[in-house]
């Protein structure tokens, strides 16, 4: 994926030192992670022992563009400056320390394995955000090797703070599982703006002539192949992404990013003469999500999952079982899943087509063509993307906030599978391990809506480590057999 709608990481080094310490022995070991980080990486000069280089290093980082800092900790550590460096520097901040090794026990001992909690006891006295990996002290290589799992959690902790959705309706009738708080998207420092669906309305009709459009419905039809899409339907597909991408770019205000979450039924299809899933799909394919049904933290959750992972993403219902003779047949003994481990993860159209399998196609929402046309020959129910959705692995998840205003979390990894549904819409089969548990334990017992984002890797890692610096203090997660959740009964 390539996308302006998240940012790039420009990372620095400070490296600082204790006065009574050997400050050769910080700048050399800082200068061992320079050269074994890979990275783009902006190398301070100034070693901190005292606020005056505080200062002057943080605005050293700051003067190269940098939006992320590694604080290095090559000795004990001076505690006030080094924490100060977080406070003044302003952008996410990684702490990490010097291992022992690479010189003597008596003039080459830094003892930065017990700065490291001198410097966490200061940043909680004076409330100052910093990120601590797992095990915080290393060699030069493992240091490099934090520092590029940090470039991911930094972009996503960036990105929030730059962010901005953009909403079009209320939820649909019915549908309060898509309905939250936005207290807790204040909390993360996102904006919201909200809209009606007439505001839309009128900005689409706006763009009925639009010069543009020819450009777009070529690379639609390009992109799709022939025989896959609508051709009758690209004009009214092409006005509509050009009315949202307009949009964002004239509503981002003070923000740099943005991410949609609009009303697609029942009234939309009818009114606007098609269903907005492809074209949703198109944009979440260039990073900006477009969240089904008004579904503000669906689309919190996509925009987070691109930021780690750095890849697009898709929001999927969490939706039906797999039937006992589908695991028969193309999953017992091939794949090491029980039944309740599987699921069908659906949409009806907004996967984005690079994720899907080679016989995707633009095709009608079937639902929606019962329910609006009374199940005759579709006509402004069609413009869903439908296939199955290819094999991968993933990761499930969300951020969400609670009826009581909390902000919660969960991540699961898992796959889909190279099964065929023999089913509609965008849909795959998903394993999980442990899913039968963790769907009654965690999605059914804290009460989680249907929607799920999903990521096309393993990065359960970075996301919870994102959680974790938002101060997401509920982060659950498909616990294995052996751990049991408080709930689950002991009595089997």
């Amino acid at each position: 994926m390539v996308s302006t709608n998240i940012p790039t990481v420009k990372l620095g080094i400070i490296a600082v030192s204790r006065d009574c310490f050997p400050i050769a022995l910080s700048t050399k070991r800082r200068e061992n992670i320079v050269e074994a980080y890979k990275g783009e990486l902006f190398n301070c000069k100034t070693t901190v022992e005292n606020e005056h280089d505080m200062l002057k290093a943080v605005a050293e980082v700051k003067a190269a563009g940098c939006n992320a800092l590694v604080v290095f900790l090559g000795n004990f550590g001076p505690e006030t400056p080094e924490t100060l460096i977080a406070k003044y520097f302003g952008g996410p901040c990684m702490f990490v320390a010097a291992a022992e090794g690479d010189g003597d026990l008596i003039n080459g001992r830094g003892d930065a394995f017990c700065g490291m909690l001198n410097c966490s006891y200061n940043l909680g006295m004076r409330h100052i955000k910093g990120y601590i990996p797992e095990y915080p002290v290393g060699t030069a290589e493992d240091v490099a090797r934090m520092m590029a799992e940090f470039v991911p959690v930094a972009r996503t902790v960036i990105g929030l703070k730059g962010l901005k959705i953009i909403t079009f309706g209320p939820r649909p009738q019915d549908f309060f599982a898509c309905n939250a708080p936005i207290k807790g998207l204040y909390e993360l420092g996102v904006e919201i703006e909200e809209n009606s669906e007439l505001d839309l309305l009128v900005a689409y009709k706006a763009h009925e002539n639009d010069p543009r459009i020819d450009a777009v419905c070529e690379d639609m039809a390009n992109e799709m192949g022939c025989g896959k899409f609508y051709p009758d339907l690209s004009r009214r597909m092409a006005q509509f992404e050009l009315t949202l991408l307009d949009w964002a770019d004239q509503h981002k205000g003070s923000r740099e990013f943005v991410a949609f979450a609009d009303k697609c039924w029942p009234a939309f299809p009818k009114e606007f003469g098609f269903e907005p899933c492809y074209v949703n799909s198109r944009l979440v394919s260039r990073g900006i999500p477009v969240a089904c049904e008004v579904d503000i933290y669906g689309a919190l959750s996509e925009y987070i999952g691109m930021c780690a992972s750095g890849d697009t993403v898709t929001l999927l219902d969490i939706n039906n079982s797999v039937p006992q003779y589908i695991y028969d047949e193309d999953i017992k003994g091939k794949y090491d899943y029980r039944l309740t481990d599987t699921f069908m993860g659906f949409h009806c159209g907004n996967t984005p087509e690079c994720k899907m399998c080679s016989t995707r196609a633009i095709k009608f929402q079937l639902i929606q063509n019962r329910l609006l046309e009374n199940g005759g020959t579709p006509d402004f129910t069609r413009g869903t993307l439908e296939g199955d959705i290819a094999a991968s692995k993933v990761t499930f998840y969300r951020l969400q906030c609670d009826a009581q205003g909390n902000l919660r979390s969960y991540i699961a990894e898992g796959e889909v599978l190279d099964v065929p549904t023999r089913s509609f819409g965008g849909i795959g089969i998903f394993a999980i391990p442990e899913m039968g548990r963790f769907y009654r334990h965690v999605l059914v017992e804290k009460g989680y809506p249907h929607h799920g984002a999903v990521a096309f890797d393993h990065v359960g890692k970075t996301l919870f480590e994102v959680f974790k610096y938002l101060g997401i203090k509920d982060i659950a997660y498909n616990q294995p057999a052996s751990l049991p959740y408080p709930t689950e009964n002991p009595f089997k």
